[in-house]
């Protein structure tokens, strides 16, 4: 009877590690379900990005804000219905762009194989091959992620990381997602291509403290151009800032290089030089644009696995924005 019972409770376990590593994500996951699915995205970024380069960086901003809350499964690419506000349109999110460009590589892949190619996986992709497209590094993406049929911009203000937050909040909500300070670091150097618009930045210039003065981690000479050129008052809502001045489409070293001279335009960018490891990590990285390659896709791939659906778990999208 005991070596029966012993027999059967090695059988299950067996039986549960077959399952759990069936589950995994892995690499050519639609191999045989959707043999060109990969291809599909490849070929459709190739096509668009060169044309239009800062979409690169909307795109690998799309999948940040996506894994960030409620894991990689596509939840901020839902829209909001009557009875649900969707991450979209949580305040953070609304300066998010490329929905569109998702929904036209997702419905060319549902032609190819409807109901096998997630919408999770679809951005991975895109915004690995996007990245790749405009001379950046290149990534793993392994497949296999499911889509999660919840999306409420109630999350995005409880996970995302914020332009405004301190080295303490940003550790902590990177640690949520099991990513440390060296991620932190390596994935602000994605702020190397893109733009953003001045109510990020305005508090830094015009009003720090609630006294009507401006952040003195910030450098005076840098902000002085930025209140004469770009953000000439508080109230201003629509002017675009580049990231990294000069080289915004070019995925580079220049950003760190901005960082050091303390000309980071975030807060969150500043707060990279508060501690004695993060500034560490900055300078290091300051050393070799091909150690930077290296060291920030790793932090891509890891990121790209935090919180994933897999198995039973969520479902495949017929379109993105609507969850089935």
């Amino acid at each position: 009877m005991g070596s029966h019972s012993y027999f059967m409770i090695l059988i299950i376990c067996l039986v549960a590690i077959v399952g759990s590593s069936d589950a995994q994500l892995q690499l050519g996951y639609y191999g045989k379900s959707c043999p060109k699915a990969e291809e599909i995205v490849l070929k459709y970024v190739h096509q668009h990005i060169p044309n239009a380069p800062s979409l690169a960086a909307a795109l690998i901003r799309l999948h940040f804000h996506d894994c960030f809350v409620k894991g990689c499964d596509a939840s901020v690419l839902v829209n909001t219905t009557k009875t649900n506000q969707a991450e979209k349109d949580a305040i953070p999110n609304l300066t998010l762009r490329g929905f569109g460009f998702i929904d036209t590589i997702k419905s060319i892949i549902e032609a190819e194989c409807p109901g096998v190619v997630s919408c999770a996986d679809v951005l991975a992709l895109t915004a690995r091959d996007s990245i790749h497209a405009i001379g950046g590094p290149y990534w793993n993406v392994p497949t296999g992620r499911r889509d999660g049929t919840i999306s409420k911009s109630a999350d995005v203000f409880i996970s995302l990381p914020a332009p405004f937050h301190n080295l303490t909040t940003l550790l902590t909500l990177f640690g949520n997602v099991g990513l440390d300070a060296n991620d932190l670091v390596l994935l602000s150097g994605a702020h190397t291509i893109g733009v953003s618009h001045c109510p990020s930045i305005s508090n830094r210039l015009y009003n720090f403290t609630g006294k009507g003065d401006q952040d003195p981690d910030l450098d005076s000479e840098y902000a002085t151009n930025l209140k004469k050129f770009k953000c000439k008052n508080i109230n201003d809502q629509t002017t675009l800032i580049e990231m990294d001045p000069g080289s915004r489409n070019t995925f580079d070293l220049g950003y760190f290089k901005q960082v050091v001279k303390r000309r980071g335009l975030f807060q969150s960018d500043a707060a990279l030089l508060k501690s004695s490891t993060t500034r560490s990590i900055v300078a290091q990285h300051l050393q070799s644009n091909e150690k930077f390659f290296t060291e920030f896709a790793k932090s891509m791939e890891k990121m790209g696995r935090i919180n994933v659906k897999i198995g039973n778990e969520g479902e495949i999208r017929k379109h993105c924005a609507f969850i089935n």
